[in-house]
């Protein structure tokens, strides 16, 4: 049989070749006509009918329009739910979204209090660096250093140390993720990629943690007495 294409349907999804863009639409009539179902089982019937609400916000309505007219054309109660079986595509993705929208909460806590485990890992890291170099710093100190250049001599080694640990955790993830994107993707999921603003996102709030993680053993080496310092071993 030879058809004459009239038009081709925007895809849907983001993969191209989903069963949705793969389908052929021609009149019910020719259907009826060309390719009549055969077999004593077979019931000459519409096997599912595809309906879209003008906006999302009125999918119930349209719902319970659909129900009026098929229950009116083949003399049932349209109240009764299980005369037919129906599927809320809007409803689903909704339900969908809420449940994606639950992950990123979870997803986001778990990365709040890996920021706070990190950052108590710094202050414990800065304090031991302080009590080590308590002799070095009442040295300094004594030879005219100030406040403000130990407090920032520490503040920066800090903000160094999480910076260094953030670049390399980011390098190491995107070489991973590079590696994971030359393999074949399973039908209906995207190929894994770094999100530059999420990457960006991601170093600025641990660069931030670890600031203010640096600045507690900062002040307190800033705060250290020479003489006491020295005394130290």
């Amino acid at each position: 049989m030879n058809f004459d294409v009239i038009g081709v349907v925007d895809k849907v999804g983001r993969e191209a070749n989903n069963g949705t863009n793969a389908r052929i639409f021609i009149p019910i009539g020719t259907m009826r006509t060309l390719f009549r179902l055969k077999g004593e089982s077979q019931e000459d019937a519409l096997s599912f009918v595809n309906y879209q609400p003008l906006t999302k916000e009125e999918h119930l309505a349209a719902k319970a329009e659909v129900h009026e007219i098929i229950a009116k054309r083949h003399a049932f109660d349209p109240k009764v739910e299980d005369a037919f079986e129906d599927w809320d595509t809007v409803d689903n993705s909704r339900k969908v979204g809420k449940i994606f929208d639950a992950m990123d909460w979870f997803l986001g806590v778990v990365g709040v209090v890996t920021l706070g485990l990190g950052a108590i890992g710094i202050i414990n890291i800065m304090l031991v660096s302080v009590t080590e170099r308590t002799k070095e710093i009442g040295l300094r100190k004594a030879l005219g250093a100030t406040y403000r250049s130990i407090l920032t001599q520490f503040f920066i080694e800090g903000a160094f140390l999480t910076l260094l640990s953030g670049g390399l955790g980011l390098f190491c993830v995107t070489t991973f993720v590079v590696l994971l994107a030359q393999l074949p993707a399973p039908d209906g999921f995207d190929t894994p990629r770094i999100v530059p603003s999420s990457a960006t996102t991601a170093i600025l709030s641990l660069a931030i943690a670890g600031v203010a993680a640096g600045l507690y053993p900062a002040r307190k080496a800033a705060l250290l007495e020479p003489v006491e310092a020295l005394r130290q071993e």
